[in-house]
Parts: structure tokens; sequence; C-alpha cells
């Protein structure tokens, strides 16, 4: 297949490692008979824009940068009518490209593109959140916040390493959130430190094999952290972690397809690693195989 390609990268991603590889990337994609027009982002929302403006105009889309640019190529695909939807592919050139590793996509830039050239299409679930869409995960709650509030040249700099002095410096005021989670015909009340909705093995550049997600069943998997009341709970909820055992009372574990949050005041939420809002009530759902990719 050959056509109309947009390129739509963030050359602030990671260490800025992609523009070194720009013009290889584009003469793979020109050799296989691809016309490619290159977006770089130019602001937080640039990549959302251009996919939503112009993505009809386009047979495929290809996004290079982290998960933050990932989410918002797809947010603006989701915002075209379905049957209207580019395929599209992805070159993860950022600090932590949880989505590509639960994709099994190479971080060599060159080998990705290679295999957006010749690799199959995968149809993916994507999440909503309040009527915005995610990729791969909705949370809040302890360290939530460190992959936004981590600066990027710090990213840059020292890489994972960054996100885990960001969670170090939190230590000391993790709190808790009063809240009634619905899903199906069920209801759990209770006090949570931490809240998850993934489609992901893949949280924070670890596999998380407590987690057995598939990106294509409709399904999400949702992990709440009880608040611990003594430094022995504490202790046990670190240790389970540690773990990637979620089999102690201290944690609820469920998969649903939708689910409801109902707090007592607004809570931060995080979407795939940026700020998704601050709400009382957080409705999320699955909109299954929304996207198609080439992996």
């Amino acid at each position: 297949m050959s056509g109309k390609m947009l390129l739509v990268l963030n050359p602030r991603s990671g260490k800025g490692k992609i523009k070194n590889k720009l013009l290889e990337i584009i003469d793979i994609f020109v050799k296989h008979g691809w016309n490619v027009t290159v977006h770089t982002t130019q602001n937080s929302s640039d990549a959302f824009e251009i996919v939503h403006k112009k993505g009809t105009k386009f047979d495929r889309i290809v996004a290079s940068g982290g998960d933050g640019t990932l989410n918002e190529v797809i947010r603006g695909l989701m915002s075209l009518d379905f049957e209207k939807r580019p395929a599209l592919g992805y070159i993860p050139s950022g600090t932590v490209n949880d989505f590509a590793s639960n994709l099994h996509i190479s971080k060599n830039m060159k080998k990705a593109a290679e295999n957006i050239m010749t690799g199959n299409e995968f149809r993916c679930d994507i999440g909503s959140f309040n009527h915005k869409n995610f990729i791969y995960v909705a949370a809040f709650g302890a360290f939530t916040n460190v992959s936004y509030e981590t600066p990027q040249q710090n990213k840059n700099i020292l890489g994972n390493a960054a996100y885990i002095l960001e969670g170090m410096k939190q230590l000391s005021s993790i709190k808790s959130y009063k809240m009634r989670v619905e899903f199906g015909d069920n209801a759990i009340e209770g006090d949570f430190a931490l809240g998850m909705v993934a489609n992901s093995n893949y949280i924070a550049g670890m596999k998380t094999k407590a987690l057995k997600a598939q990106l294509n069943d409709g399904l999400f998997e949702v992990v709440l952290i009880k608040r611990p009341r003594t430094f022995f709970e504490l202790n046990d909820i670190v240790s389970h972690l540690a773990m990637q055992d979620f089999s102690t009372d201290l944690f609820y574990v469920f998969r649903a397809e939708y689910v409801k949050f109902i707090s007592q005041e607004d809570v931060q939420w995080t979407l795939d690693g940026e700020f998704g809002g601050a709400v009382s009530c957080a409705e999320i759902s699955v909109e299954k195989e929304a996207v198609t990719l080439i992996i």
C-alpha cells in the first residue's frame, strides 16, 4: 500500500534523538511509495489539532514521540468519523513508551519505521474518560502526577530516573480519597490512595505481571489500593507492589467495560501520563477496536 502520509513528530520528546534519524525514516517511507508530509508539534495540543483538522486528507498517519504525543494523535483520530480514520503507525521516541512496550513495537526508530511499512493491522481499544479519549491508563492518587510534573529537561537528562526522583519527593504527602466506585451491578465504597484503569501490562516503564490486559477485548483492568491505616499496612502494600501480587485485601482488582468514580471532592486524574483534569465524577468506558494500528 502507498499514498499520502502525515508524519506527526514531537522534536522535544525523549532526548530529541528523532532529529538524527528523521531523514532515514522519511527515506524508508518514500522508498515504499508514500508521499510524506512532516508536521513538528509546536505546543501541547498541536498533535491533536493537526490530526483533527487534516487527518481525513491522508491515507496513513505516523506519530513519533512519547505516550503523550501518541495520546494526542489518537484523540485527533477519535474526533473523526470511524470510517474516515486512517491507520496509525507509531515510532516511539519518548522517555518511557509504555504503549510501545505493550505492543512490542521496536524502540529502534528505523526498525519501527520499517515495521510500519511491512506490519499487520491491529484494531485497538481506546478508553474514554468523561468523553476525553486515552490509550492505556487513567489513574488518580499516589505518584500518578509524577510523569507530567517531572520537567522535560530532567527527563531528557536522567531518563527513567527522573520519575523516581520526582516520586520520592511525594512520599511524605500521600493522601487518599473517599469514593464510590460503580461497575456492572457492583459498587465499592472506600478510602483509596490510588486507583488505576488500565489497558496495558506496562505502567511507568515496568511490566506489571499482575495485569492480564488485552488491547482488543473491550475490557479494562481496574486496580484500587485502600488507604493504609498503619505503617504495617503501608509496608504490606509496598511489598505486594514490588512482588506484583495484588492478592492482599488492601487491593481491589477487577475487569470492566465501564466504571464510574464518585468522590466527595475534585480528584486529579492522569491520562496516559498527562494531566487529565480534576473532577468529582469520572465515567470511564471502552470504545472497542476503535483505532487501527500498524504493528
